[in-house]
């Protein structure tokens, strides 16, 4: 077995590991977090399959990867995934470096990489082979996935004289809900490395729109490759929203091509809560489910289609308009309104279930905001757009309704920024001193619940310090 895998401490608590055993990092690489957003679709899925448009935005849920150096003499990488069941550790010296001198040229952290190279994917897999045993099934499957993403980009950006380094992540995303958490994991591997090989400069105040945006596409390329290694044939806009933050509109006509995607950088941050029905579905069931119905019916779901891009459209005249003001009722009422037909639409082709129809009849009943489902349908999670002044009372009593029903209630934004980074992992926790706490690994691990991680690293719904520096 190449490496070795320590389950030990992985599926239980944190606490129980001595964590930093290993020599302290090096001063001349400070240990950094690099942090990006899941997504959401919210407007225009299962039209989106079909050649329409659609917006997605990215929402204050987040993935975080601690990157901590090592001292010269340790020639090892680990990587500690603790949400995936993953802890793992390679020598940087038995990787498949050879496998360059094969191709005929190694890619450049400038290159445009659209498909994976097969003879390194080989080279790769006896380093996959032997990730968590101690895991079976899907789970085991998605410890190997997230271990491939993360070594085929290693392999690509780093070189065999690479620092000896640990990437510990962790994440507020729910895994397997629609809601971009691989693509947001990719960003966050993609930032780092290409940070390590110091091709990333920024970000800074006085930073030119044009460079801002080449960094934002190097991360953001590097990521479409990481989805490649898990998903196979990604779309790439959950990379793209994870990346650039705010939401883009993207419509693919051609599938042998990527999708054409327009970033929306105005779109506003909006107050959401996001409910997962904890319902298993599967995207093809439900596609499938709507090209039958096309199939049997072409006209009616044609228009259905056509309507829902019209929604899609609409929603996009307003937030791009000179006069939208994102403070204003009407205005909030108006994509209300958007969601609640949008959901009608989809409901109509058959692509919703019990459990996000309860959701919708609950905060309709607390008249609290416009709920439509996202993602592909059949379980999953459905959003919901808060109208303003909402009664804390209202918001309380409701989420104990959910509590009850067996849903999992995140409140959150939309709509906001994309990948940051916090370099060196070091908040100054309100003090103008010199230093600053740092953030450790072992405190990073100990971190329980999404509350306590967000105030411990100071960026998701609840914070956002200003050591933290973001491209935009």
């Amino acid at each position: 077995m190449n490496g070795n895998s320590r389950p030990n401490g992985v599926n239980g608590h944190p606490k129980d590991r001595n964590l930093m055993s290993r020599k302290p990092s090096s001063p001349m690489a400070p240990t950094f977090m690099v942090s990006a957003p899941g997504k959401v679709i919210v407007f225009g899925e299962h039209a989106v399959v079909h050649g329409k448009a659609a917006i997605a935005a990215s929402i204050s849920l987040r993935s975080y990867l601690l990157v901590t150096t090592l001292s010269k003499s340790q020639r090892t990488i680990t990587v500690v995934f603790p949400d995936v069941g993953l802890d793992h550790t390679w020598n940087i010296d038995d990787l498949p470096w050879h496998v360059f001198t094969k191709l005929a040229q190694k890619p450049r952290y400038y290159d445009m990489v659209t498909s994976l190279d097969p003879d390194l994917v080989q080279a790769m897999q006896p380093h996959i082979d032997g990730v968590s045993p101690h895991l079976t099934g899907e789970k085991r499957k998605i410890s190997q996935s997230a271990a491939s993403s993360f070594l085929y980009l290693f392999l690509s950006l780093s070189s065999p004289t690479a620092p000896g380094s640990i990437y510990t992540l962790r994440s507020t995303l729910p895994i397997g809900a629609g809601l971009g958490s691989s693509a947001s994991v990719c960003v966050c591997i993609s930032a780092a490395l290409l940070k390590q090989i110091h091709v990333l400069s920024g970000p800074h105040q006085d930073q030119p729109e044009e460079e801002v945006d080449l960094q934002l596409e190097r991360i953001n390329k590097w990521a479409f490759v990481g989805e490649l290694c898990i998903h196979g044939n990604p779309s790439g806009v959950d990379n793209t929203v994870s990346t650039r933050g705010r939401a883009v509109l993207f419509k693919r006509e051609d599938y042998s091509k990527p999708p054409n995607s327009r970033p929306l950088k105005d779109f506003p941050e909006l107050p959401l809560l996001l409910i997962n029905t904890k319902q298993p579905r599967s995207t093809a069931t439900e596609v499938a489910k709507v090209a039958a119905l096309k199939k049997k019916y072409p006209g009616v779901t044609e228009a259905t289609l056509d309507s829902i891009d019209e929604v899609t459209m609409s929603a996009h005249a307003l937030i791009t308009s000179e006069n939208f003001d994102p403070s204003s009722e009407e205005n909030i009422e108006y994509l209300g309104d958007l969601f609640r037909i949008n959901h009608g639409l989809l409901v109509s082709l058959g692509v919703s279930h019990p459990k996000l129809e309860h959701i919708r009849e609950l905060v309709d009943y607390a008249d609290i905001g416009w709920t439509k489902l996202t993602g592909a349908g059949g379980g999953g999670c459905a959003i919901t757009l808060l109208k303003r002044h909402v009664d804390d009372e209202a918001i309380r009593e409701l989420q104990r309704k959910f509590e009850a029903a067996g849903f999992e209630e995140h409140k959150t934004t939309l709509g906001g920024s994309g990948v940051g980074i916090l370099y060196p992992a070091v908040l100054r926790n309100g003090t103008d001193e010199e230093g600053g706490e740092e953030i450790d690994q072992k405190k990073f691990l100990n971190a329980t619940g999404p509350e306590e991680l967000e105030t411990l690293v100071g960026v998701g719904l609840l914070d956002r310090r200003p050591e933290w520096k973001f491209w935009q």
